[in-house]
């Protein structure tokens, strides 16, 4: 980064200088803080674009203690500790993020990227297509506050019938998302997403690996910024070539985030309103059941199953609903029982302190 760097290149405006003021309002050193965002989250070390350059900084010991991780797009307060060295002592509040479970057991949250205003879910028009997954990815777009695009990749390996199906096949997973199906080595439809890269606001890409997703930024960019790969023929999936996430800025002014490849997205939802936004048509249905604890399975005056036996509603979108809506109860019961067990610690541990206090007491 030129010593030149306006932070203003990274999305700072009037709004950001409000936050500023209130998440630093606190500090008694206040004035030894400049803002500063993630531009490449590391293991320990982060790069941080500020105002004139570029720093390496590491969370201070209090973000480390509170579970706080600073993620790529995330807005920081940072303490210079030299000409390019310094401590994260605060990540502002976020206005948007990305985020799902972690993968296996544990009941924690990863956000993938921060303070994002719009979603590129990139997928190919090859093995790796599939609506369900769109429909997941859609889901943790909108639960976090971004607004979804869908970018269907590789449409050179399809007949015009088939990329026309295709594109209503997305359409059905997720209503009033906008779709576009492009060819990034021959240049074929990529005009139309000029209109959402937009100065100073930030995209996430989003999607598996070999989708496209690096070879696309690398088009936006105009420059190979991202390595890429080639894909399996037996199933189109590609090695994780990229392997961290990044904060690119385009020509035009917009910012955009690319992502390693997903294999694995569980949900990660607080509102729970991404669900009902993406599956919208699903909800008005239900909203006409007979009765307001319809499952949809035999109950009379069922909505749900009268628009699948008229054909309005693909079943397969049904039991999609439902599979992400179990997903979604059996992550709130894990995160209160989570919840329930760390009181429970804690109240253990003060009826020990108190029994040791009354007994020294007792000793004097």
């Amino acid at each position: 980064m030129a010593d030149s760097q306006d932070l203003r290149t990274f999305g700072w405006g009037p709004w950001l200088a409000r936050r500023w003021e209130a998440a630093v309002a606190d500090e008694g050193d206040a004035e030894k803080l400049v803002p500063g965002r993630i531009v490449a989250p590391g293991r320990g070390i982060h790069r941080v674009a500020v105002e004139g350059g570029e720093l390496l900084a590491r969370p201070a010991g209090r973000l480390r203690a509170e579970g706080v991780r600073p993620a790529v797009g995330d807005w920081v307060a940072v303490e210079r500790l030299g000409a390019r060295d310094g401590l994260i002592r605060r990540v502002l509040p976020r206005r948007t993020k990305l985020a799902r479970k972690v993968p296996g057991a544990r009941t924690e949250e990863q956000v993938l990227a921060a303070d994002v205003d719009r979603v590129f879910l990139v997928m190919g028009l090859d093995g790796d297509f599939s609506p369900r997954r769109i429909e997941r990815l859609a889901v943790v777009a909108r639960e976090g506050g971004a607004e979804p695009v869908v970018v269907l990749t590789k449409a050179d390996l399809v007949g015009d019938e088939e990329l026309a199906a295709r594109i209503d096949e997305v359409r059905a997973a997720a209503p009033g998302t906008p779709v576009f199906a492009v060819s990034v080595p021959a240049g074929r439809g990529l005009e139309p997403l000029a209109a959402f890269l937009v100065p100073g606001e930030t995209i996430a890409l989003l999607g598996s690996s070999g989708a496209g997703k690096s070879t696309l930024l690398n088009r936006l960019v105009g420059r190979e910024v991202m390595a890429t790969g080639a894909v399996r023929e037996h199933d189109s999936r590609g090695r994780h070539t990229t392997v961290h996430r990044e904060l690119v800025v385009l020509p035009n002014g917009s910012l955009l985030i690319d992502n390693p490849g997903l294999r694995e997205v569980q949900l990660w939802t607080e509102s729970g309103e991404g669900l009902e936004e993406t599956f919208e048509d699903v909800e008005e249905l239900a909203a006409a059941c007979r009765f307001r604890n319809c499952t949809h399975r035999h109950e009379p005056g069922c909505a749900v199953r009268e628009a699948i036996e008229q054909g309005r509603l693909d079943p397969a979108r049904l039991e999609a609903y439902r599979e992400l809506a179990r997903e979604r109860e059996a992550l709130e019961r894990r995160r209160d029982e989570a919840t329930a067990r760390k009181h429970g610690r804690a109240g253990s541990l003060m009826v020990r302190a108190a029994k040791k206090d009354k007994a020294r007491r007792g000793e004097e």
